[in-house]
């Protein structure tokens, strides 16, 4: 059952993809009505989840379910995977990567690969109070209060750690 995601209770679980190109206004309004398509359709052993999305900075898919309600089974986990799977295919964009790390540069998102995101920290192109985005949040809490947050207090910090 798909709900609107102001309306999820802080507890929710999220999910978040990261693209590694900005969407434009044609794949915004193709992913906001397939999105709340698949999420109507969505299922835990034959009982509808109550989940949402949110398309932050035109850039990520964030899923979040009411586990209080029902919590997603492995099985659904994997269709939604096999979902994000046919975006990419249909938009010819890369959503599950995890290989590459996205964070604020100015006024604008900058993706690079892990290891061209370390050789900038090194060359100071980028410092410990860059905003990255952690994408290991877990409740829709977490995704609205440290998702964006300094390089120093996020996961990204143990492949530069000796640099700081």
């Amino acid at each position: 059952m798909f709900v609107p995601f102001n309306k999820l209770p802080d507890h929710a679980r999220v999910w978040i993809y990261q693209s590694n190109q900005t969407f434009d206004e044609n794949q915004i309004s193709f992913l906001t009505k397939d999105l709340e398509n698949f999420l109507s359709q969505w299922t835990a052993h034959n009982q509808e989840l109550e989940a949402s999305f949110d398309l932050p900075y035109y850039r990520f898919i964030v899923l979040a379910v009411n586990e209080k309600k029902l919590k997603a089974s492995g099985c659904s986990i994997d269709t939604s995977v096999r979902y994000i799977k046919k975006i990419e295919n249909k938009m010819g964009v890369i959503l599950l990567d995890k290989m590459n790390v996205i964070f604020k540069n100015n006024n604008s998102l900058v993706s690079k690969s892990l290891e061209s995101f370390k050789k900038m920290f090194k060359e100071k192109q980028i410092h410990s109070e860059t905003i990255v985005f952690n994408n290991l949040v877990n409740t829709v809490k977490e995704y609205k209060n440290i998702w964006e947050v300094e390089l120093k207090n996020s996961w990204h910090n143990r492949f530069i750690k000796n640099n700081l």
